[in-house]
């Protein structure tokens, strides 16, 4: 008699019996769950996992769809996958670099010797179709990582050896499809059938390949113009690829070489030369009065604001930093969120006529008494902060909602220097891995919640949806309102988080449905060789979320 195992499904709270060594694909099908959209891959006991995962013991087990952030990034692992496939099969001799997301889709850069056309592009969706109409099969090998090291170089693809080379690891995994051979740092469908939502646009000087909406996985997300940020990243990479580390194995060749310090240290002057040439930009304006300065959370702008502060002083001008969060309107009278709690993310939550009235006062030289919002009482004060502007000031206004025109609607535009701050890594795992800038900000924010803010993993894992959702409503919309577009990542960054990010997040237990997100971003930050902190400068806009800043905070 076969040896039985029991799974309870978290979709429904039913439990059922299975043969040990069943896949999660017929697990799912003999649940019979009712999903509007297909089931793209699972968590087993809270740890996301392909449907071709066989299960050995006993396991609970929820089934994820593309509304689920762990299914979209199978989905869209899987459909890049597609996508160096079609390239493999067309252009043997090219490769596809996929850098980074953006306009809402991810942007890649086709090499094959000459620039692509609309012809070349055409080609290749109509390919990536029909590998996805044949309902191709994707297989997940296993191997000693100096096997796979092997393999990847001699097919050429050396960013993926360096990789596993570094890794550490004594075995790997792998994909295949056909023949084309391809490392992915997370699972994949089980098949190219499931893959019914994508095109593939030439965007840019490059191509884009455009995903579904999580919210409606059956429309594709619709593409937004976001140049500004494109130009960020261009710089970045042209950046790196001077610099000879295009992807984590050479960032870490170069670590175990002893550079470490050197790169730190570059990467520190080149950050502080962006913040001299906006200081210089604003000195040059003549008329700029103030600086609103916004976006995402742990992007660093409180840091680069202090430091912005300094190299205007060095221009000769006055910053005077105002903080938004004193013009909070009285909480009885802050907006409510879809759950009924105080919304302070919206606009709505500031008292928007006061906050205009002052800054017009400010600009026609007359004295303002600044109010203070007391987090306590949940109400406006005034304790005799008097201020009057001269020719010389620079306000510096630092929060959530600088870019959107609401916020100031009464100042006239050549008063206003906008600045858009966040992190966009621009290094890449390899060619076809990029590095989301949201796990750049949530780890960060992961350290600074616990060294400063008392909170564990798990609390900020959980919070993070809704910092998300607040960023989609609040922040992205208008970020290419801004004047100046700041890249606070440091290149290095990963390898200094990771001695401070790995003990908080092995915090987070199996039983949490924050174990899945723990896991992964574990998984993710063991690519990176560790290097210690010590050789950063005490005005590193990593000492925020760190520790060790001579600013105050």
């Amino acid at each position: 008699m076969k040896k039985m195992l029991q799974v309870c499904c978290k979709n429904n709270s039913e439990y059922k019996d299975f043969a040990i060594g069943t896949k999660l694909f017929d697990i799912y099908n003999a649940f019979d769950l009712q999903s509007p959209y297909d089931v793209v891959s699972a968590k087993v006991n809270n740890r996301s996992e392909g449907l071709n995962f066989r299960v050995f013991d006993n396991k609970d087990v929820e089934f994820l769809t593309l509304q689920d952030a762990s299914g979209m990034r199978t989905y869209v692992r899987s459909l890049c996958f597609v996508l160096c496939k079609a390239v493999y099969d067309l252009f043997p001799e090219g490769k596809i670099l996929i850098e980074h997301p953006v306009s809402n889709g991810y942007f890649c850069r086709l090499k094959i010797g000459r620039t692509e056309t609309e012809d070349d592009i055409a080609r290749l969706k109509s390919r990536m179709l029909e590998i996805v109409s044949e309902k191709k099969s994707f297989h997940r090998l296993q191997c000693h990582t100096s096997d796979a090291v092997r393999m990847f170089t001699d097919r050429g693809m050396v960013d993926k050896a360096r990789l596993l080379e570094t890794s550490g690891s004594l075995y790997s995994f792998y994909y295949t499809l056909d023949d084309y051979a391809d490392y992915f740092y997370g699972s994949l469908v089980p098949n190219t059938g499931y893959l019914k939502v994508f095109d593939l646009v030439k965007y840019d000087g490059g191509l884009l390949l455009q995903v579904p909406e999580r919210k409606n996985p059956d429309q594709l997300k619709p593409v937004i113009t976001q140049n500004k940020m494109l130009d960020v990243f261009r710089e970045f990479i042209r950046w790196n690829e001077i610099m000879g580390l295009s992807n984590v194995g050479d960032f870490n060749i170069a670590c175990s070489k002893g550079y470490a310090t050197d790169l730190i240290n570059v990467a520190e002057a080149l950050q502080e030369k962006k913040i001299a040439q906006i200081a210089d930009a604003i000195k040059a304006h003549g008329s700029v009065k103030m600086v609103l300065i916004s976006g995402p959370s742990s992007s660093g702008k409180t840091t680069f604001s202090k430091r912005l502060s300094i190299q205007l002083m060095a221009n000769g001008l006055k910053p005077y930093p105002i903080s938004l969060d004193n013009y909070f309107v009285n909480r009885v009278e802050t907006p409510r969120d879809a759950k009924g709690d105080y919304d302070y993310e919206s606009l709505y939550s500031l008292d928007l006529k006061l906050f205009n009235n002052q800054l017009q006062a400010l600009l026609n030289r007359e004295e303002v008494e600044l109010p203070r919002y007391n987090f306590v009482t949940g109400v406006k004060e005034y304790k005799g902060d008097k201020l009057r502007i001269d020719d010389k000031t620079i306000l510096i206004l630092e929060g959530n909602h600088g870019l959107n025109p609401e916020l100031t609607p009464l100042i006239p535009d050549e008063n206003k220097f906008k600045i858009y701050v966040s992190a966009l890594t621009s290094m890449s795992l390899d060619d076809h891995n990029w590095i989301p800038t949201t796990d750049n900000r949530l780890l960060r924010r992961i350290i600074r919640d616990f060294n400063y803010r008392g909170y564990s993993a798990r609390e900020t894992i959980a919070r993070w949806p809704d910092v998300r959702a607040g960023e989609d409503k609040w922040i992205f919309p208008y970020q290419e309102n801004a004047d100046v577009m700041f890249n606070s990542s440091m290149l290095f960054e990963f390898a200094v988080m990771r001695r401070h990010a790995e003990p908080i997040l092995r915090q987070v237990m199996e039983n949490c449905p924050e174990y899945a997100e723990a896991v992964r971003l574990l998984n993710f930050i063991d690519y990176f060789t560790p290097i210690q902190d010590s050789e950063m400068p005490p005005t590193s806009l990593m000492r925020e979320f760190m520790g060790g800043s001579s600013f105050k905070y």
